[in-house]
């Protein structure tokens, strides 16, 4: 059994493996608000999956019962700093998170901690980085690339 500061962790986590990706690039306006879509999408295709695990499943409804200020303080709480900053709150967020399941839900967490690196790759692949009027770019940049790697070491998953 998690304590409640230890549920919120997971809580925040949902988020936080997307924000991760977003700090690492920022993408402008309206880039951010693809990745934040990408997220939302990533959290509703989980909650029809008839596959994900009891402790998806209790995150995501959890996390929709938080109230929309609570997420935006989760948001602002690691978005708000230097982006390099924030990039290294969320891995060390997402490193306690994988540490917390690992031992309250061993038997889940492996595909909990996959399922946060999904939502970061689903995230980075979002927004088209570096063009210029809709021209050039790329759809994950190095920066990117690098958290991506970054975050499956916090989780101790595969890249």
């Amino acid at each position: 059994m998690t304590s409640p500061e230890e549920w919120t962790k997971v809580l925040e986590s949902i988020m936080v493996a997307g924000v991760a990706v977003s700090a690492a690039d920022p993408s402008g306006l309206w880039g951010t608000l693809k990745e934040a879509a990408a997220g939302s999408l990533a959290l509703a295709a989980a909650k029809r999956d008839p596959n994900s695990n009891e402790l998806i499943q209790a995150a995501i409804a959890d996390f929709e019962k938080s109230s929309e200020g609570s997420i935006l303080a989760m948001r602002e709480r690691f978005a708000q700093a230097e982006p390099t900053e924030g990039v290294q709150r969320s891995l060390a967020s997402l490193r306690e998170v994988s540490a917390i399941v690992d031992a309250k839900a061993p038997d889940e967490a492996a595909a909990f901690k996959a399922w946060l690196r999904e939502i970061s790759q689903k995230v980075a692949e979002a927004a088209v980085e570096g063009s210029f009027l809709g021209f050039g770019g790329v759809r994950v940049s190095d920066a990117e690339t690098a958290t991506l790697r970054d975050i499956s070491k916090a989780l101790g998953t595969a890249s």
